[in-house]
């Protein structure tokens, strides 16, 4: 099967390697002569490590590069079997060009969006046969992030859903499937690890080391939320927080934070810009958390118990199974364990009254137990 690739960018040209690797022949489009020739540079250079690594032969490289073409006209995805579009997250935009898009594939073309928080639905709403159009999610870096979110939307047909998956399975990537809402499982899960970690410095209660070393050393996590939003940059973090708060109709759990929004007027976006939460300029200073276990407990935990929230509420309102959940949170963002099997060994009445006491504290709807739980917890019911 020929694949098609719109757009590019790191997230593009990661997809066409991927899919490349799996033995395809590719055709990345995008309307800039530059971003093609900077793409096309990027890859040679990859390629060139991954053989100095001993991970390619000479042939196998070049082989994977020579089924990639870089072309400038969607007239070219004719006869791909499948084409993904990973450009600006506009929808208008995004609109505009499945519309084009089915102008120019054969009608059994799957037409597949790389989104990460807008609605496939609205998406596919400008096709003619909607029922072809999927999100197909691949975490940045594509080539080396395992987790791929399979999203139908309610045009999808089933065929479309399977085939789909049934091919990212075979590029050897891990799937996950999850229900076309905001933030998907990945991106709506993983948004209490940044927004309780501001607010706990927000408070007070600890600064960014402390709180970095907390979820690092005590909670085993491979990056604290003050690095990762650096590493990620602030702006991206504020703009899908503030998207994911929007689309939640202003749910306070997805409430974004004062502090980050500051960080990115003041463009202290993270790593990119030298300065973050963190300064990355050259004499800099590294800050010295404060190693105080009892307090590093107590941030890891308040982190935690959010997230098995999310989690739960997820698997509550049927986003994806428990099983998906934990895989998209263990391989999507490197977690130390699944969520809701987290949440299995710290007990689930642990977790209730927790979260309680929480609500108890603060009167927020921030803090309100997931019903799931409310409800395992009376029966006495375990995830696994």
């Amino acid at each position: 099967m020929k694949i098609g690739v719109l757009g590019a960018g790191s997230m593009g040209s990661g997809i066409a390697q991927v899919a490349s690797t799996a033995g395809h022949e590719v055709t990345i489009v995008d309307a800039k002569e530059a971003a093609l020739e900077n793409a096309k540079s990027k890859l040679a250079k990859v390629m060139a490590r991954l053989v100095e690594k001993g991970k390619y032969t000479l042939e196998d490289a070049e082989a994977i590069q020579n089924r990639i073409s870089y072309e400038t006209d969607i007239q070219a995805f004719e006869g791909c079997g499948m084409v993904i579009e990973a450009i600006i997250e506009n929808l208008d935009i995004k609109k505009t060009v499945f519309k084009n898009l089915e102008e120019v594939t054969a009608k059994d073309c799957i037409l597949a969006t790389n989104t990460s928080s807008l609605s496939v639905a609205a998406i596919a709403s400008a096709c003619k046969l909607p029922e072809r159009v999927i999100g197909i999610h691949f975490f940045n870096p594509a080539p080396l992030m395992p987790l791929v979110e399979i999203v139908p939307c309610i045009q999808t047909s089933d065929a479309v859903t399977k085939s789909s998956r049934d091919l990212i399975d075979s590029w050897k990537k891990v799937t996950v499937l999850a229900k076309d809402t905001p933030g998907f499982i990945v991106n709506r899960v993983a948004r209490p690890f940044y927004g309780e970690a501001l607010r706990i410095y927000e408070e007070g209660i600890a600064d960014f080391a402390t709180i970095d070393w907390a979820m690092t050393e005590i909670g085993g996590f491979r990056m604290g939320p003050f690095t990762l939003m650096d590493f990620i940059g602030n702006d991206i973090n504020y703009t899908v927080t503030e998207t994911v708060f929007e689309a939640f109709y202003y749910d306070p759990r997805y409430k974004p934070s004062f502090t980050q929004r500051r960080h990115a007027e003041a463009g202290w976006l993270g790593r990119k810009s030298g300065r973050g939460y963190y300064d990355y300029s050259e004499n800099a200073k590294k800050p010295i958390p404060v190693k105080d276990d009892k307090i590093g407990r107590e941030i890891m935990l308040r982190i935690v118990m959010m997230l098995i929230n999310e989690a739960a509420d997820a698997l509550f309102l049927n986003i994806a199974s428990k099983e998906d959940i934990d895989l998209a949170m263990t391989k999507g963002v490197n977690y130390p364990k699944g969520l809701l099997k987290w949440a299995d060994e710290l007990g689930i009445n642990h977790v209730v009254h927790y979260l309680d006491n929480m609500y108890d504290e603060y009167h927020e709807d921030r803090y309100r137990c997931s019903p799931l739980l409310r409800r395992m917890h009376k029966d006495g019911q375990t995830f696994y």
